[in-house]
């Protein structure tokens, strides 16, 4: 008997483009609110819930581009059974800095490194592969977390949160709106043993955190980002670090201005593939 199939939760839309607009393509799905996006050989494929699919957003994104590279799409209906069987086929281990490997279950890596992080990403954003994720896991590993309280704004897999309880923090606090992000998340904080890390849903006004946190982590987006400093500023300590990422590093200018409006001078600035990262001492 053939099973009933199942209806369809989300809408996969697949780019075929040139390598150096990938990272473009995929910034410009996380300002639509695509749930994931990916690299591929073809170019980029994208995932949101069927409920949030616009097809004249993805009709007038082809034609932002379409004077300055070929680009063409197709689009299909994803049920949610099928996005792991995707990712083992797409989804290759990296190594951060020769210092920390980020893998999957499915790997197996002989070689041994400081740090490992071990992520089943499902369609939540952060597996190390874009570049902004690789920057935030190289700063954590340039700053000491020891005995420290982190927070993960916009958690994704929680990745970075993860990461900051490998690095010895006392307490780690990761959220995210994303329903995926919210059911993923746990998992993976169970696979990597990191008893010290609670992931909630809910945005940086709605949770009403407590208390202070050393340690503020936050890769999302330009916008989210500009609205959002305010508010993680009022839960850093005089010397509390703030680390940004998720932007063009031509958009660097317009987020050390706003960090600078809350007291908030820069420590360093990285870049990768055009993505950058900042990272901001309160004073």
């Amino acid at each position: 008997m053939m099973a009933e199939k199942l209806p369809a939760e989300f809408i996969g839309v697949k780019f075929s483009c040139s390598e150096d607009f990938s990272e473009i393509i995929i910034a410009e799905l996380g300002e639509l609110g695509y749930n994931s996006m990916m690299e591929t050989e073809d170019g980029v494929e994208g995932y949101i819930e069927i409920e949030k699919f616009s097809g004249q957003d993805v009709k007038d994104l082809v034609a932002k581009y379409a004077k300055l590279t070929p680009l063409s799409y197709t689009i299909e209906e994803v049920e949610r059974k099928n996005w792991n069987e995707d990712w083992e086929r797409n989804y290759d281990p990296i190594i951060v800095e020769d210092r920390c490997l980020v893998r999957a279950t499915f790997h197996k890596i002989e070689e041994k490194y400081p740090y490992e992080i071990i992520i089943t990403p499902k369609m939540s954003f952060g597996t190390g592969h874009h570049a902004t994720t690789y920057l935030m896991l190289k700063n954590q590993m340039e700053h000491d977390h020891r005995g420290k309280r982190v927070l993960d704004a916009g958690c994704g897999t929680a990745i970075l949160a993860i990461m900051a309880s490998k690095l010895g923090a006392k307490e780690v606090i990761a959220y995210d709106i994303d329903s995926w992000s919210i059911e993923n998340a746990p998992e993976n904080v169970e696979l990597n043993q990191c008893n010290n890390v609670s992931v909630f849903g809910g945005t940086i006004e709605s949770l009403h955190l407590e208390g202070h946190f050393d340690i503020i982590l936050a890769n999302i987006n330009k916008n989210v980002l500009l609205d959002e400093i305010k508010h993680y500023q009022a839960y850093l300590p005089e010397k509390g670090v703030l680390m940004l990422s998720g932007f063009y590093d031509s958009d660097d200018q317009d987020l050390q201005d706003e960090a600078a409006r809350y007291g908030l001078q820069l420590l360093g600035r990285s870049s990768r593939n055009y993505w950058s990262s900042l990272v901001f001492e309160k004073t």
